[in-house]
């Protein structure tokens, strides 16, 4: 009998399979958090270090993403993990990768369709009423092309939550940023 012996996994495997800690059927790979993963040869088998862009400034997940990042690479043998958190260019829901948009579909979240365009530089303050936006969301348990907005906010501050005037069934909606 041939046994295959398969090389140890490196650290970018390791790190692409870590689960969001608010989105589990996503791991921060598919959700489009981690920027890079680099080896630094060293003393003692080098060191890794890994560069993550958290969905929002004030995401509450970072320190368990950062900890479960560590522990993963960790229980792979690697010793010196450093996990660095950068905030530009901000994060997009448009990093989500197709895989990830499917997962989060197969899970009844309607992924987010394209991002709106962002101007480069300060954003201006305005005192008007926020504009209402009208976002097409598919159903993503009947595929029903029409569903409604009952909360701006779901569970996590990416996410709405919707209804489907056709199966009845209410979902979350992660939005588009």
């Amino acid at each position: 009998m041939v046994t295959e012996v398969r090389p140890d996994p490196g650290a970018r495997d390791v790190v692409a399979q870590v689960v969001d800690p608010e989105m589990p059927m996503l791991t921060l790979d598919d959700l489009g958090v981690v920027r890079s993963v680099a080896e630094e040869p060293g003393d003692g088998g080098g060191r890794v270090v890994v560069t993550i862009t958290p969905t929002y400034s004030g995401c509450p997940a970072v320190e368990v993403m950062r900890e479960d990042i560590r522990i993963a690479l960790g229980e792979a043998g690697y010793t010196s993990v450093e996990v660095r958190t950068v905030f530009s260019p901000a994060w997009s829901t448009d990093w989500i990768s197709e895989a990830g948009r499917r997962k989060l579909a197969a899970a009844g979240v309607a992924p987010p369709g394209k991002a709106p365009a962002r101007s480069a530089g300060p954003i201006p303050l305005t005192l008007d009423a926020p504009t209402v936006q009208t976002v097409q969301v598919r159903c993503p348990r009947c595929d029903a092309p029409t569903t409604e907005e009952f909360s701006r906010f779901g569970p996590t501050a990416c996410t709405a939550l919707r209804r489907c005037p056709s199966c009845r069934e209410p979902f979350e909606h992660m939005k588009e940023i």
